[in-house]
């Protein structure tokens, strides 16, 4: 699959055409490295979501799913494994402050629902998605805004890299995927 650039500010745009045609329910997954811009971008998809169709858009955000900071591989397999299935769908919510699992939240499998989060876009979930987006952006800038969004996150930025990379060569996204966003 041969995906298409789109820059950042025709981003939205791009993604409520993609799903036009699919009707129905939607299914949308951006992925792509950390500081990359996607759940600044899935928060504007829900907005203009909202408004074009006149529908909540539920949105997944993969950093509640992590099961802490080695927990990529585990969340991305959530994607199928229970975000997206058909009977009883939902996750259990990471709680970062006790590092344990939390809550269980469930998904209303009859509405559009967005997943975002490095590990999203997989070769299992892609096949579930109306629109797959993979968002481009070098590793430098996105450390620097990784990190002014969380300090926190600093000691652990090798550690997720390590994670980022395994799934990136176990899967490669950016060809599953449907939109490329561009800077």
């Amino acid at each position: 699959m041969t995906a298409t650039a789109v820059p950042r500010d025709g981003a939205v745009r791009a993604v409520l055409d993609h799903a036009a045609p699919h009707g129905g329910r939607g299914v949308l997954l951006p992925d792509g490295g950390s500081g990359a811009g996607k759940s600044v971008l899935a928060d504007d998809i829900s907005a203009a979501w909202a408004e074009a169709r006149g529908e909540a858009l539920q949105v997944v955000r993969l950093d509640d799913v992590y099961p802490g900071w080695f927990g990529l591989a585990a969340a991305s397999a959530a994607v199928t494994g229970t975000i997206l299935r058909a009977a009883d769908p939902g996750y259990r919510r990471w709680d970062w402050e006790l590092q344990r699992p939390g809550r269980w939240v469930s998904i209303d499998p009859g509405r559009s629902i967005l997943v975002e989060g490095c590990g999203s876009l997989t070769v299992a979930s892609a096949p579930l998605a109306h629109v797959r987006i993979w968002l481009n952006l070098a590793e430098p800038v996105r450390k620097v805004r990784a990190l002014a969004r969380d300090v926190g996150y600093e000691p652990w930025w090798d550690t997720w890299a390590v994670q980022e990379r395994r799934h990136w060569a176990e899967n490669r996204p950016w060809e599953l995927a449907d939109l490329t966003v561009t800077p």
